[in-house]
């Protein structure tokens, strides 16, 4: 697997994608009309059959969560689209919404039919406010081409779309707490049962899917599952979006098939910058655990990353070279988790405070001997208790680091502070040799 497959990505570099003439003259809204003709089960099953997982992190198959959705119960039904992209390292969902919102709008469309919606949401960070206006022109624009709102092709097919812009809470990514937060509450995690296809939005089933699962429906429905499938691994279907960043020549996004590897991508990029070589790497976002250069050949799709100990999250790989501190690192993405913990439940919310606390010991030089043992059995007690996954998350670098960076955790207390020379990690390797 050598080559890339910009689907998503293919018109990325016209200078009007962004706009629905320069969206319709690729085709743009076709794939909506050949799917308010179908039947909507019809649609859910052509879904289904592509094999798309759901791109925002978990990996859940949009298809099965259309099909959950009770029919004939006489209730309003709600698509809410998850463009509140947090995660730390990850970035797909903006570009694609700056470089081509339309494909989103036409997906939401779609996916409204097939879960018989006529109300859909999508949820966007309040911090992108460059996204906040092309989403708002997309919808216009659709609105004004006779795309949106009643009688949608003439079919009598009503769907209308509102953009609801959040106030830059990471923990509104998780859907239950997205879902507080679009009817005014405190963004926060609910307990679950009910789940949103039984009570979501408003008490009303509910499904809650990524911007990149929307975006990739209407090329399913125009091409078809067969061609869909025809890419990716046997579990993991289709093409999607790696975010690239850090220490390479040329980062960015690359849309690909799953299965492809970082070798690949790195060989695409121009590589680790020149003079310089992989330390550790992220295969999705900063909430899965770390790889090292022995995982270069991992399979970055679904169950490669998990066979090999990690997860593929949102596909952010964040690449560091040899002059990173890795506990330099993970008490920046732990000072993260503590700050954007809502503080609903005591392993979250008490647990990444002391997490920060002896990471920042380790590093300052005022750790001890007992602090990595401290750290890991914080973990412990925190992974599977926390209310939602931001917990587990904050657990993921700290484990996995000490996994693969124990003697660089061991250095730190035995030369009271961090030894690392970020040059050329010279007193690093003084201080391996001496500890």
């Amino acid at each position: 697997m050598t080559t890339l497959t910009p689907v998503l990505s293919e018109h990325w570099d016209e200078k009007d994608s962004f706009t629905i003439e320069g969206y319709k003259r690729h085709g743009g809204y076709e794939a909506a009309k050949k799917a308010l003709a179908m039947e909507p089960d019809a649609v859910i099953q052509l879904v289904k059959d592509s094999g798309l997982r759901g791109r925002g992190g978990a990996g859940f198959p949009p298809g099965m969560k259309w099909g959950f959705i009770p029919q004939g119960d006489n209730k309003d039904h709600y698509l809410v689209v998850n463009a509140d992209e947090s995660e730390p390292g990850t970035c797909k969902d903006m570009p694609l919404l700056l470089a081509n919102p339309h494909v989103l709008v036409e997906g939401v469309i779609i996916a409204s039919y097939a879960i018989r919606a006529k109300k859909a949401f999508i949820y966007v960070r309040g911090e992108v406010t460059h996204v906040v206006r092309r989403l708002n022109q997309a919808i216009e624009d659709a609105y004004k081409a006779g795309y949106l709102g009643k009688n949608i092709f003439g079919t009598g097919v009503e769907v209308d779309l509102v953009l609801h812009v959040g106030a830059g809470a990471y923990i509104c990514g998780e859907e239950t707490a997205l879902l507080d937060s679009l009817e005014g509450f405190r963004g926060q995690p609910r307990l679950r049962p009910p789940f949103p296809a039984i009570a979501g939005l408003y008490a009303r089933p509910t499904v809650v899917n990524n911007v990149e699962s929307i975006s990739s429906v209407p090329s399913i429905v125009a091409r078809g599952a067969e061609w869909f499938s025809s890419m990716g691994t046997e579990k993991s279907k289709g093409m999607t979006l790696y975010s690239l960043s850090g220490h390479v020549v040329r980062p960015g996004q690359f849309e690909a098939p799953l299965g492809i590897t970082l070798r690949e991508l790195l060989e695409m990029s121009g590589g680790i910058r020149e003079g310089h070589q992989l330390k550790f790497w992220t295969p999705g976002g900063s909430s899965t655990p770390i790889f090292t250069a022995d995982h270069l050949d991992t399979p970055l799709d679904y169950e490669g990353v998990a066979a090999a100990g990690s997860m593929l999250g949102t596909k952010a790989l964040q690449i560091f070279d040899e002059t990173t501190c890795v506990v330099r690192a993970v008490l920046r993405w732990s000072e993260f988790y503590k700050h954007e913990s809502c503080g609903k439940c005591t392993p979250c919310r008490e647990g990444t405070w002391w997490l920060v606390q002896l990471l920042r010991d380790l590093e300052n030089g005022k750790g001890t001997a007992t602090d990595l043992d401290k750290l890991l059995d914080l973990c412990e007690n925190i992974l599977g208790r926390a209310f939602c996954a931001l917990g587990d998350g904050a657990t993921s670098p700290i484990t996995s680091s000490i996994k693969h960076f124990r003697d660089e955790y061991i250095a730190h207390i035995t030369h009271g502070g961090c030894p690392f020379d970020p040059q050329a990690s010279t007193l690093f390797a003084s201080a391996k040799a001496g500890a």
